[in-house]
């Protein structure tokens, strides 16, 4: 089987790897995200995927946008059996869908109908769900609504951040992989139709996301915490600054005050009170500063935590 593979994060370059070790198929194009630069004037960098592409010699493509000129420059005339997308960046157009001998395929880390849509793993944790999974999908014009292949489940674990559970998803997808591709191959599988009346979406994080609101409940924020710890994080103002969260807990004791007041600062932590139980900060960050321990916080900001 010919695949041009699609993706461009780390998780991506998880699945791409493993695929170029399974001599039944042959990964002969990828398509990944132009290479950035990470600060004004620094070098470029390449995706994940990119550098798994290179170092097993795979030809790589990265458009800016992906137009009729360039489909019909790079891959009209390319033998090409399944295209696999596995976190993009770029919705594919409708031309290029057209290309694969068997199908375009996605593998979206929900369990679809559910959370269509550019954050579905941080959807999940914010909403305090319990499980989610992997749907692998035949791609349509419309973002994520395909026909299912295939769906698989995993558990959601009360201190799962989103980093955890993006690795549990894609170490699901990794394991269930080979055998979906098997079924491609040999055209016995379903398509399964998604029911509409279920369908839910989410849209990309952004910075102003990371900002807590402590009117919520104790378990949202701490929820919140866990889905954005890798971008764009979690903060809250104090006097002003946009102090960044690092680490925290829910405190059993209930709240003492209104909601985002600081209850209490000592070297264990700043407890802040919210619509039921106090959150209790552990580790944070000034703009522009290191991050601290509550203990260096109660010793060198103490002043500016509790004065009025």
């Amino acid at each position: 089987m010919n695949i041009l593979f699609a993706g461009s994060p780390s998780t991506s370059a998880e699945i791409l790897e493993h695929l170029v070790q399974n001599k039944h198929l042959n990964v002969n194009t990828v398509l990944t995200q132009p290479d950035k630069r990470s600060k004004r004037g620094a070098e470029k960098h390449e995706t994940p995927v990119s550098r798994v592409a290179k170092e097993n010699s795979i030809k790589t493509l990265k458009p800016k946008t992906i137009d009729k000129t360039f489909i019909s420059k790079e891959l009209s005339k390319s033998d090409i059996d399944l295209i696999l997308v596995v976190a993009y960046g770029h919705i594919l157009p409708k031309e290029m869908l057209k290309i694969p001998k068997i199908m375009s395929m996605n593998i979206h880390f929900s369990l679809l109908p559910k959370y269509r849509g550019a954050s579905p793993i941080q959807s999940a944790i914010i909403n305090g769900d319990k499980k989610t999974g992997i749907s692998f999908m035949k791609i349509i014009e419309k973002m994520d609504a395909g026909e299912l292949i295939y769906k698989a489940n995993v558990r959601i674990d009360n201190e799962d951040t989103k980093t955890v559970l993006e690795n549990k998803l894609t170490s699901l997808a990794i394991s269930k992989i080979d055998g979906v591709l098997n079924s491609l191959q040999k055209n016995d599988y379903k398509l399964i139709e998604q029911n509409e009346s279920d369908a839910s979406y989410c849209s990309k994080i952004i910075k102003e996301d990371s900002l807590v609101d402590f009117k919520n409940t104790s378990l949202d924020i701490f929820n919140k915490f866990r889905a954005l710890e890798e971008w764009p994080g979690t903060s809250f103002v104090h006097n002003n600054k946009v102090i960044k969260i690092h680490d925290m807990y829910i405190s059993n004791s209930k709240s003492e005050g209104n909601p985002g007041e600081i209850s209490q600062i000592d070297p264990s932590g700043i407890m802040i009170n919210t619509i039921d139980n106090m959150i209790v900060i552990t580790n944070l960050q000034f703009p522009n500063k290191k991050i601290i321990s509550s203990q260096d916080a109660f010793n060198s900001y103490l002043d500016f935590f509790v004065k009025k």
